[in-house]
């Protein structure tokens, strides 16, 4: 119970095991691009008052244990994740945007 977080009126402890995969699991998650992968992800969560407990980037999938306060859905929190990562790395990494 050390890691309850509260909100005004309720005490939460959600913890959910995410995992994505890029399309056709594609090994694309290496090299520079995989450096810069975890302290993004750290800072997106951050700016939804989530925080990634535990994560893994492997060549082909991502884990992650991100704590939601109930406020958010994890669909909501995820998505913004996915969706503010694909887009800054395309700019970055100059991936074309179907790769």
């Amino acid at each position: 119970m050390n890691n309850v977080n509260s909100l005004s009126h309720s005490r939460w402890e959600c913890k959910y095991h995410v995992v994505w995969i890029p399309k056709y699991r594609r090994k694309v998650l290496f090299g520079q691009l995989r450096k810069h992968l975890g302290e993004v992800f750290h800072d997106l969560a951050r700016q939804k008052d989530s925080k990634i407990s535990a994560g893994h980037l492997h060549q082909d999938h991502v884990r992650v244990l991100i704590s939601i306060p109930p406020k958010y859905s994890v669909a909501q929190v995820v998505g913004y994740i996915k969706g503010k990562r694909g887009k800054g790395d395309r700019f970055i990494f100059d991936i074309p945007a179907g790769q």
